[in-house]
């Protein structure tokens, strides 16, 4: 297999609310919810760098289209990784994310690897990592 990952697609509670969060609240760029004229199609999509995208789609229509049953959320099951250019920029995007309404869960610290991160939940439990590492470099 060929890593070619594009897109990543969060379940969410209310389709609305997480379109708030993401564009407003976020500034994640977006055209809103598209598909709504399709039983199970209403999505948003996000556009993030090098052609991927976030899409969220509500966790009862992924349950359908992938024929999986319908569990409750765990917020531990995967972290979405932000990374950042520098210390300022985890704190920035960080309380940029408790003002748009995310839950702090680990507030930003230097790491025992030698970075600096924080956590945050989205509205849907959704953990977000915000970090960063002195080892990679970053385009601008």
């Amino acid at each position: 297999m060929k890593p070619r990952i594009s897109v990543l697609t969060l379940g969410v509670e209310d389709l609305e609310r997480s379109l708030a969060f993401y564009r407003d609240g976020l500034g994640l760029p977006t055209e809103g919810i598209v598909g709504k004229e399709f039983e199970h199609g209403a999505v948003a999509f996000f556009d993030l760098q090098a052609g991927v995208k976030l899409a969220l789609w509500s966790r009862k229509d992924l349950s359908h289209e992938a024929k999986v049953p319908l569990v409750p959320p765990s917020s531990t099951e995967m972290t979405i990784g932000h990374n950042v250019a520098s210390k300022e920029e985890v704190d920035q995007v960080m309380e940029q994310a408790r003002k748009a309404g995310a839950t702090i869960t680990d507030s930003a610290h230097e790491t025992f690897w030698g970075g600096y991160s924080g956590h945050f939940m989205d509205p849907d439990g959704h953990l977000w990592e915000v970090v960063w590492n002195p080892a990679w470099e970053l385009e601008a």
